[in-house]
């Protein structure tokens, strides 16, 4: 099996990809090692300088501390792989997620349909993803995974592309801020 990498605008973190499929429930982000009890997700996350993981349906991106080098990881973490698909698995996460319907009848509806459908599928190319957390007062507030969290290029993303998408189709929108 050979595992692709691609790099993301975050040197701190690096997508593989395996060409099969990796979670069938959507993006989702682990840091912790007691949150899974998946084996590959647990074998990468007990790496020395590994922070976190970040599942894709057809990637997985690596996000490391930046004291550490990719090529001192990178070997280990695509050994890792083919040692869980060489096993036989078919995918990493394999939980159905159910269709989602959006409420366009309320702003957070309207915004949540945006970020969905716009924006996420974007951001998920380097390797990241933005979920939607709260709007108040005018004010979006996002939490930035994967790539994007702690990304030296996530703020001016965040406003210049999604502030700016958001505004543009939602007048209530004046500002999205990442927690």
């Amino acid at each position: 099996m050979f595992i692709q990498t691609e790099t993301t605008p975050n040197p701190n973190s690096l997508k593989f990809l395996p060409g099969k499929n990796v979670s069938l429930i959507g993006p989702i982000e682990i840091t912790e090692i007691s949150k899974t009890d998946n084996e590959l997700i647990r074998n990468i996350l007990s790496i020395n300088g590994v922070k976190g993981i970040f599942l894709s349906s057809d990637f997985i991106s690596v996000n490391k501390q930046h004291d550490f080098e990719w090529e001192d990881l990178k070997h280990i973490i695509i050994s890792f792989i083919n040692d869980y698909f060489d096993k036989g698995h078919d995918n990493v996460i394999s939980e159905m997620d159910e269709k989602r319907d959006f409420d366009t009848s309320t702003v957070e509806g309207k915004i949540i349909k945006i970020l969905e459908t716009k924006i996420r599928p974007a951001v998920a190319r380097d390797g990241g993803d933005i979920k939607f957390k709260e709007f108040r007062d005018g004010i979006v507030l996002v939490e930035l995974q994967g790539a994007c969290s702690g990304c030296p290029s996530a703020a001016l993303t965040l406003k210049q592309g999604v502030q700016n998408l958001l505004c543009h189709y939602i007048p209530e929108v004046k500002e999205v801020e990442a927690i």
